[in-house]
């Protein structure tokens, strides 16, 4: 008799069965229904009457359950075997399972089917096989905890949508308005969702003016379309038009018959021979500008001068074959007022543009010359100075030859001229200051901090960019903003002596303070 609760240690099966009230007498009973015999070994003679039991030894009872047979081996014995299956095959064997059907390696865990006959696999007998695991796909993996994905779309990606779905239902937009219009084919273009389907949005008969931001996705037969869908057209502006060939080209000679501006980005496939044929059916033509047109050259430009003779507005950005021999042909056109040669691959000469601004300089009032690295102080005081007086608008970017007592000389708006600044800033406002309302001195790295506090005179000043000017801290800016009162932008990229707690002022943005760049913020 135990005289206390103390058990020696017993498998996990075990415990698992005592947990659950499965017993020895039940598994007893159960093996008496099916009819097998008692699981455990068993002291009863053949014929079936007990035996009595000997000297010395116990019958097994509820008086001494420490003797019985542990439940597992009484378990798995009852259903090692089946008298109606036969003989176990060898363990390293294979049999099919008796319920799936399934190929398996036979081992001393194998047990027999029941009823009969045949054989268990262990997976099909006591559950499913298991769904294999769905693997992570990599993207979900590496993506950045910082990263927080947009759920709720928004107002005009929902607009693009709703326009795009409803585009054959066009008339039920009413009325419109060119302004409106004009948002919504930018809020399509900067998603880049203006396509050959929605694009007829934007298409009507009585249409005098249009403008596409992105053409990306307007291939051949769509820029024929437009043409077709639009003959009134006076002014076309068409922005990543790679797609844009000699066919079109051609298509437009016939389709625009009004048609006296055309501004285009990116015409990459157009030949001479098209440019010739469209400038010869366009006598009228009074505004080109053509931005990266590599096979834009010397008979294009000839046949424009000589079949468009009253171009006003001209612009041939990085035109990769213009060179000095273009500029007699733009020297001929009498009423030319605007004139954009900038970032070509080789440098115009300064005589040649002396001499172009000579012939037309004194009716220009924009003029943009960025990149041309041979013109330096001779041409701003032989050319600029001398010949274009009435000029507005004026753009110098990235003349390395400009110095900066050349510049000291001069009257007007000039940009990112990195060896200019102490004596140029203070002539400038002088002549300026008064009606200077678009001011960009980035890069002027020599001017001063007394030069730049000059700045505050010019009450006129709206934007200003001040960037990667060695000399601009927080009394700088604090003399600006006390200064100008109709200013609204302030840019001062790689500005280091610029502090966190520079001066700041109601409904002026501070872009670039570097201390601020990596939360983006602007006051």
């Amino acid at each position: 008799m135990r005289r206390n609760n103390v058990r020696g240690p017993t498998s996990a099966l075990t415990e698992f069965l005592r947990e659950s009230g499965i017993s020895h007498d039940l598994i007893r009973r159960r093996a008496l229904q099916r009819g097998q015999p008692e699981a455990g070994p068993s002291n009863a003679p053949a014929d079936g009457n007990p035996a009595e039991p000997g000297e010395g030894e116990q019958t097994a009872g509820p008086s001494a359950p420490e003797d019985a047979e542990d439940m597992y081996t009484a378990l798995s014995k009852s259903l090692w075997a089946n008298k109606s299956s036969g003989p176990k095959p060898p363990v390293g064997g294979f049999e099919k399972c008796a319920k799936c059907s399934k190929q398996f390696t036979v081992t001393k865990y194998t047990m027999a089917a029941n009823p009969p006959p045949g054989y268990l696999h262990l997976a099909g007998s006591f559950q499913e096989a298991a769904a294999p695991r769905k693997r992570k796909a990599p993207a979900e993996k590496r993506g950045a905890a910082s990263h927080e994905e947009r759920k709720v779309p928004t107002l005009v990606s929902s607009c693009i949508k709703i326009i795009s779905r409803h585009i054959s239902d066009v008339e039920a937009f009413g009325d419109i308005g060119s302004v409106n219009l004009d948002r919504i084919i930018r809020a399509l273009c900067r998603n880049r969702s203006l396509t050959p389907e929605n694009a007829t949005l934007f298409y009507d008969v009585k249409n005098t003016n249009l403008t596409i931001y992105d053409g990306t996705k307007l291939e051949p037969p769509a820029l024929t379309t437009l043409s077709q869908l639009n003959p009134n057209l006076t002014s076309l502006r068409i922005d990543f038009c790679g797609h844009l060939n000699d066919p079109v080209i051609d298509a437009w000679s016939t389709s625009f018959p009004a048609l006296t501006r055309l501004e285009l980005l990116g015409p990459f496939l157009i030949r001479g021979p098209a440019w010739i044929s469209f400038f010869q059916s366009h006598p009228n033509l009074k505004g080109f500008l053509l931005n990266q047109s590599p096979r834009f050259d010397l008979a294009c430009m000839s046949a424009l001068a000589n079949s468009c003779p009253n171009v006003t507005e001209l612009r041939l950005k990085e035109v990769g074959k213009l060179d000095d021999t273009f500029l007699q042909y733009v020297s001929s056109f009498k009423h030319l007022e605007q004139l954009d040669l900038s970032s070509p691959s080789v440098s115009c000469s300064e005589d040649g543009m002396i001499g172009v601004l000579h012939a037309r300089g004194a009716q220009l009032t924009h003029l943009d010359l960025s990149g041309h690295d041979d013109l330096g102080d001779d041409f701003l005081m032989g050319g600029i100075q001398t010949y274009a007086p009435h000029l507005v608008s004026l753009k110098l970017n990235n003349l390395s030859a400009l110095t900066d007592e050349g510049v000291a000389e001069f009257f007007h708006d000039i940009a990112r001229a990195p060896h200019v600044g102490t004596l140029a800033l203070p002539a400038l406002l002088e002549c300026t200051s008064s009606t200077l309302s678009v001011l960009d001195i980035n890069s002027w790295r020599e001017t001063t901090t007394e030069a730049l506090s000059n700045l505050a005179d010019a009450k006129e000043l709206r934007m200003l960019d001040i960037g990667w000017n060695r000399a601009v801290d927080d009394f700088v800016i604090k003399a600006i903003l006390d200064g100008c009162p109709k200013l609204e932008e302030l840019k001062c990229w790689g500005c280091n002596r610029v502090t966190a707690q520079f001066p700041r002022k109601r409904n002026v943005s501070v872009i670039g303070v570097e201390s601020h760049v990596h939360n983006n913020a602007s006051y």
